[in-house]
C-alpha cells in the first residue's frame, strides 16, 4: 500500500496478488467403468458435467451433440441406485433421448445432464457397450 496524504493507494500488482488467494475449485471423485470393466478414477470440479469431465480425461464418452440434448451418445449408467436417487429428476427432453439409448437401464442418464455436486462424491458411472448415433459419417437415412 502506498499512502499519499490521508489516502491509501493500492497498485494493480497488489490487487492481482490478492486475487490469487481464491481457493481452488472443489472437486469430487468419479469412477468411469468402460465396456471391458476397466476403471478410471478422475477428480471432477463441482458444476462440471460428466460429459465434459470424460472428454477432459480422455474417457471414451462420445457426446455427438456436444451436450445439446439432441442425441443419446453420452449415455451412462449410474451403478449405485443410492447415487442415482441423489440426482435431479431427468427433464422430458433427456427422457426422450434416453429412449433412443443402447442398453437403457433403470439408472441410465445422459452424461451431459449429470452435473458434479458434493453429494455425488464417489459416484460410479458405467459406459454402455455401444451407442446409437444416427448421424454417423456417410449414413443416409432411407425414407419410409
Amino acid at each position: 500500500m502506498n499512502y499519499v496524504g490521508n489516502h491509501s493507494l493500492c497498485s494493480a500488482t497488489e490487487a492481482k496478488v490478492s486475487d490469487r488467494s481464491e481457493q481452488p475449485k472443489a472437486k469430487i471423485s468419479v469412477t468411469f467403468v468402460d465396456k471391458d470393466g476397466d476403471e478410471t478414477v478422475i477428480n471432477v470440479p463441482i458444476g462440471m458435467s460428466m460429459l465434459e469431465a470424460a472428454h477432459e480425461n480422455d474417457i471414451e464418452l462420445e457426446g455427438a451433440c456436444e451436450g445439446s440434448l439432441a442425441c443419446s451418445t453420452c449415455h451412462v449408467i449410474v451403478t449405485d441406485v443410492d447415487y442415482y436417487n441423489k440426482l435431479e429428476d431427468p427433464e422430458d427432453e433427456e427422457n426422450d433421448m434416453l429412449d433412443l439409448a443402447f442398453g437403457l437401464t433403470e439408472t441410465s442418464r445422459l452424461g451431459c445432464q449429470v452435473i458434479a455436486s458434493p453429494e455425488l462424491d464417489g459416484i460410479r458411472l458405467a459406459l454402455p457397450a455401444a451407442t446409437r448415433n444416427f448421424a454417423v459419417d456417410g449414413h443416409v437415412p432411407k425414407p419410409h
